[in-house]
Formats: C-alpha cells, sequence, structure tokens
C-alpha cells in the first residue's frame, strides 16, 4: 500500500480556490511553496493519470482541485511539475505542494503594534509594513501579520485566526508595503472572497521601476506561472500555459534612469506587478528576485554608481507599494474605498531621484 504521509487536514477546500486564491506578490513568502501531502506510488502500481490516483487517495479533495493544482505546477514528480494527465509509475514519489504554509500548529497572539486604516465588525482594513511576513511558514514561525492579528482579536470570540473561515482574504508580498483586507466573520470571508474572484475589487500599487517608456500608459495581458528552472521565480508563459494576468499602468512621474507609476491589478497573481514589469523590460528599482538590484540604466561607475548604491540603501526591498484598496462592503454592500501614504523609505527614494534628475538635466 502506498506510503501516505498526511502532514495536515486537508485545505484544499477553503473559500477561495488555489488559483484565484493569491493577490500579487502573493504571500507567504508567495514564492515558497509547502509540501502538505507525500505519496510514494507501490511497485505493482498500474499506469494511471495522476488526478485520478490522488483523487482516490487524498481526503476531503476534489479531483478538479487536484487538477487545478497540477494546472498551478504544484503536483511535483522527480523534483519536476507534472501535468493532471500524467500517468504514475511503480515507486514515483509524488509531493504536493501549496503556496501556503500547513495549518499544523495553533497562532499564538504576540502584540505586534498593527497600522489600522479601517475597522468594523465586518472587516479590517490594514496597512501592512516592507518586511512583516503574512503568514507563518518555514522560516518564519512567529512575528507575522497573523500574530499580530491574533493579538487585536484576542478578546473578540467570534474572531479566531486560527480558524481558515476568517482572516486575511488575499496576500502581498513580505517585502512589499500596503493595505490589506482582514474578514472577521465567516460570511465576510466568502463574500469578499467571491469579489476577488469575480475581479470587482480594486486595487491599485505605486512602484519606481527601472528605464523610461515610450507611451505614457499600457495594458499587460499574459500567461504568468512558475519558472521551471527557479522555483522561487514567477514568469510570463506562452499562451495557454498559464494563469491569464492582466495589468493596467500609467507613468505618473519620469526621472533620469527610472518611472515612477501605478499599477492597477484586473488580475491578482502571484507577483504579477514585478513579473509584467520585468517583461516589459522595466524592473522594479531594488528587486533582488527579477534582477532590479543592480544598476540596469545608465554608467555603472563613478559618481552615479555611488547614488544609486545609496538609492538602495534608502530603499532595499522592490520599490512597491499597495497605496489604493476598493471594495464593496459585505454587510452593507457600500463601496469602500481606502488609500494608504507612501512608506517613508520609498518617499525617500523618490525625493532623491528628484533631486538627481534635476542637477542632471
Amino acid at each position: 500500500m502506498e506510503d501516505l504521509e498526511r502532514t495536515q487536514e486537508a485545505v484544499w477546500n477553503d473559500d477561495i480556490p488555489v488559483d484565484e486564491a493569491d493577490d500579487i506578490d502573493g504571500s507567504l513568502d508567495e514564492s515558497q511553496l509547502y509540501e502538505h501531502f507525500r505519496i510514494q506510488v507501490d511497485k505493482g502500481q498500474e499506469p494511471q493519470r495522476i488526478d485520478k490516483f490522488l483523487f482516490d487517495r487524498l481526503p476531503n479533495v476534489s479531483r478538479n482541485r487536484i487538477q487545478k493544482a497540477a494546472d498551478a505546477g504544484y503536483l511535483i514528480v522527480a523534483g519536476r511539475p507534472v501535468k493532471s494527465s500524467y500517468k504514475v509509475k511503480p515507486c514515483d514519489v509524488i509531493s504536493v505542494m501549496l503556496d501556503r504554509p500547513r495549518y499544523e500548529y495553533e497562532i499564538i497572539p504576540e502584540d505586534i503594534p498593527l497600522d489600522i486604516t479601517y475597522e468594523d465588525d465586518a472587516v479590517l482594513v490594514v496597512n501592512k509594513p516592507a518586511g512583516m511576513v503574512v503568514h507563518p511558514g518555514h522560516g518564519n514561525y512567529t512575528g507575522t501579520l497573523v500574530h499580530a492579528l491574533a493579538w487585536h482579536f484576542r478578546d473578540n470570540p467570534h474572531c479566531d485566526v486560527n480558524d481558515r473561515h476568517v482572516g486575511l482574504v488575499h496576500r502581498i508580498d513580505k517585502d512589499t508595503s500596503g493595505l490589506l483586507v482582514v474578514a472577521k466573520t465567516p460570511e465576510a470571508k466568502t463574500i469578499l472572497g467571491h469579489q476577488f474572484m469575480q475581479k470587482t475589487t480594486h486595487r491599485s500599487y505605486r512602484a519606481l521601476v527601472w528605464g523610461t517608456f515610450d507611451e505614457p500608459e499600457g495594458r499587460v495581458e499574459t500567461d504568468i506561472g512558475r519558472n521551471v528552472h527557479d522555483r522561487l521565480q514567477m514568469c510570463v508563459l506562452p499562451p495557454g500555459q498559464g494563469k491569464l494576468a492582466i495589468t493596467h499602468y500609467k507613468v505618473l512621474e519620469t526621472f533620469s534612469y527610472v518611472t515612477w507609476v501605478e499599477c492597477v491589478l484586473e488580475t491578482g497573481r502571484t507577483h504579477q506587478i514585478r513579473v509584467h514589469m520585468k517583461y516589459l523590460g522595466h524592473p522594479l528599482f531594488a528587486d533582488e528576485r527579477y534582477g532590479g538590484h543592480t544598476i540596469l540604466r545608465g554608467l555603472t561607475s563613478g559618481s552615479y554608481k555611488q547614488f544609486v548604491n545609496n538609492c538602495f540603501k534608502v530603499c532595499n526591498r522592490q520599490a512597491l507599494h499597495a497605496m489604493t484598496l476598493g471594495f464593496d462592503h459585505p454587510v452593507t454592500h457600500e463601496p469602500m474605498h481606502f488609500s494608504a501614504p507612501l512608506p517613508d523609505d520609498m518617499s525617500s527614494l523618490l525625493e532623491k531621484w528628484r533631486i538627481y534628475t534635476t542637477q542632471h538635466t
């Protein structure tokens, strides 16, 4: 019989499907994958589609769910992702990965300050600082936003962050700052999750990117999926091989070698803005994972090199901020709109580029 190592109760029946749950830069550090199940196939196993094979063996998981996981690159055999049509062979070792950690321990409240933009009985909107991980996971078992929320809700018997039916509806990456909405009731999470899935929410970001644009605004539409050569990265894929991702961008201010842009999400894929800007030839400034942490425009020596290195010190993370968030209130159905001011590191970074551009034009 197969060696089935179950590391948690099945979590694939969340309110938000695996292919729609991720906000851009969706985070945990969303590029990290977490093993939820491992199965070693019997020596005498006949060839069988992997989606059928897993459906017969994983508890409380639909075949459609398994196929979505395969489409997202989360079914791994011999170290490589496989499609749902893959035929399992004797002695195959199958890992079922997800982009969120296993809920295998209780979240202990931690007294961590929160910058709360809005709160009522159904929702909470929080302005997350850069550097804070959203969910606990490998290497980040304490100090996360979820731990801070557990402390904030410690006297609310109806809002337990250990209950997956409440809590964060979407995510942003550890080193992205800005707004997130938290559902305080199961009903609110279901309704808000539906809005994210139906793309009726409004999310706009501010980013500093390398290079200048020929057009003042534009629309990027591609498929996005995990990079098979680097599992920590997402990338643009040929049509039909990934998940549809659409970003609208608008130039707000142009400097000597970088540009300040607004990005509005029509979809919410992991690292969407970071991937789309790189695809256009404009990686985010200081984005180490996608190549923006080196000098990509201008001279690579002299005073300019020193200036850029100083900029990297001022803002030592991808220059990306989730500035505005809009949705319909899950109870009153009234339109809600929120805005978060730029954090100090990005404000200082912009000012340095303004001064440099003025002095060198």
